[in-house]
């Protein structure tokens, strides 16, 4: 038995532990072992006062924290030990008005913004969904609006009366008015300064020639709605280096990434950043790649895998994704991330390198896969082999061998060390081939 997430041992019992019971309760529950050693391989040491704690447990979780938990006596040969069975609670459960959570494998109190969230979670309202009374409807940016709109009708996402509607009915479509007061998303959407009611509520871009050496950099302000143009409109002309083809007598202007999982990056930045963060969206442009950044949390036990592959849709602000859905802007069903990574393997990139290490999600666009795979370490030959399955959808083992001039065993070798960027498909012996990994259903490669 290995501690972990939901799991937790402890050698005696401290009335402190109850801190650890709340943060199990406010999460997704667990267990706590008392009388086992907290190192593995997390031996019984017994518990000569097990039968007074199994009375005093029950009773002191229910005085403090107003909850009840299954105690019950364990155990090892003639060793015994407590195993306390907590249950995740609808409600938020406090210690001494203190807030615990169980994250991962440690304990944390909730404190700003984060208890905010969850406290807003529990009762069932999103921080986007509360209202903003200091904010009157002849604030908002009348030209946004119409702009969104209009959007909204050439994607036939709305009817071309929502021209006639007033601001009111408008906002009411979107659930943006709680009592006639707009809400944070509202707010978001359509005011002309965001970041004066809400601080970090804009993008910074910056160029990078190398590391930390910025070379320039610029601030994206306004509504929602006028922040994703904005920001796509100057990756597009000032950021990025397009590459000079010709047809003939024709010049052809190739853009080093593909527009639309750009697009898709900027608006799933903005759909899921938490705006309760005083943090602005920050993209990082280099010669070879750009970063894409945002505060923010995957929903609870997601995983960076769960995203590669199809999921339901669970916006961290299902508002403002919402309000993106209705001018057309995004796919309601959780697809952004699908429809970016199809879209970089389609113009034969690597898909994009999804990181939530930072504190938020960030984002990594490569603009040739050499640029990645050498970042990565890869060798030559790896690089060659991963190039091939992206021209031309698959790779074999006998197409590494006549490419790169190899025997069977280190073509085999050289797949074997590509397992972060291929996959197995087929059956076994002269069956057997290699895709790109996160190909998705519907993607251009396997149908």
């Amino acid at each position: 038995m290995d501690e972990s997430q939901n799991i937790e041992f402890k050698e005696s019992w401290r009335d402190e532990y109850l801190k650890w019971v709340c943060g199990f309760a406010n999460a997704n529950g667990g267990k706590i072992y008392i009388g086992v050693e907290n190192d593995a391989p997390h031996n019984v040491v017994d518990l000569p006062d097990a039968d007074k704690l199994m009375e005093d447990i029950p009773n002191k979780v229910r005085d403090v924290l107003g909850i009840m938990v299954d105690v019950n006596l364990l155990h090892d040969g003639d060793k015994r030990y407590i195993e306390i069975v907590v249950e995740p609670y609808p409600y938020p459960v406090t210690y001494k008005g203190q807030y615990h959570y169980r994250s991962g494998s440690t304990k944390q109190e909730l404190k700003g913004a984060a208890l905010n969230k969850f406290l807003l979670d529990r009762i069932g309202v999103r921080w986007c969904n509360v209202p903003a009374p200091s904010v009157k409807l002849e604030e908002l940016s009348s030209e946004s609006i119409q702009d969104f709109k209009e959007s909204g009708i050439k994607r036939k996402r709305m009817d071309a009366d929502v021209l006639a509607d007033s601001t009111t009915d408008f906002l009411s479509s979107l659930d943006m008015l709680v009592d006639g007061q707009i809400t944070r998303a509202g707010v978001l959407m359509f005011h002309p300064k965001p970041e004066k009611l809400f601080p970090g509520a804009f993008i910074k871009i910056g160029f990078f020639r190398s590391g930390s050496d910025l070379a320039f950099q610029d601030e994206i302000h306004g509504s929602l709605v006028r922040q994703v143009d904005r920001t796509f409109d100057l990756l597009t002309t000032k950021y990025m280096n397009y590459l000079i083809s010709f047809e003939g007598l024709q010049r052809i202007e190739n853009p080093p990434y593909p527009e639309g999982p750009l697009r898709e990056c900027i608006l799933n930045s903005v759909s899921h950043k938490d705006y309760a963060e005083q943090v602005p969206i920050q993209i990082s442009v280099y010669p070879d790649r750009i970063v894409f950044w945002n505060p923010g949390s995957l929903p609870e036990s997601w995983t960076v895998e769960n995203l590669l592959k199809k999921h339901p849709s669970r916006a961290f602000n299902p508002a403002i994704a919402n309000a993106f859905f209705r001018c057309g802007e995004v796919d309601a069903w959780g697809r952004g991330i699908g429809k970016i990574v199809d879209g970089a393997i389609s113009e034969k990139l690597l898909p994009p390198i999804f990181d939530t290490s930072f504190g938020g999600l960030m984002v990594t666009f490569y603009s040739s896969p050499t640029a990645q795979l050498k970042e990565a370490g890869i060798s030559e030959r790896g690089i060659q082999a991963v190039e091939f399955a992206l021209r031309n959808g698959r790779i074999t083992n006998t197409d590494v061998q006549e490419m790169t001039k190899v025997s069977k065993p280190t073509a085999t070798r050289i797949l074997a060390s590509l397992s972060e960027y291929l996959e197995v498909k087929g059956t076994t012996g002269k069956g057997t081939y290699y895709i790109v990994k996160g190909l998705t259903k519907g993607s251009v490669f396997n149908g």
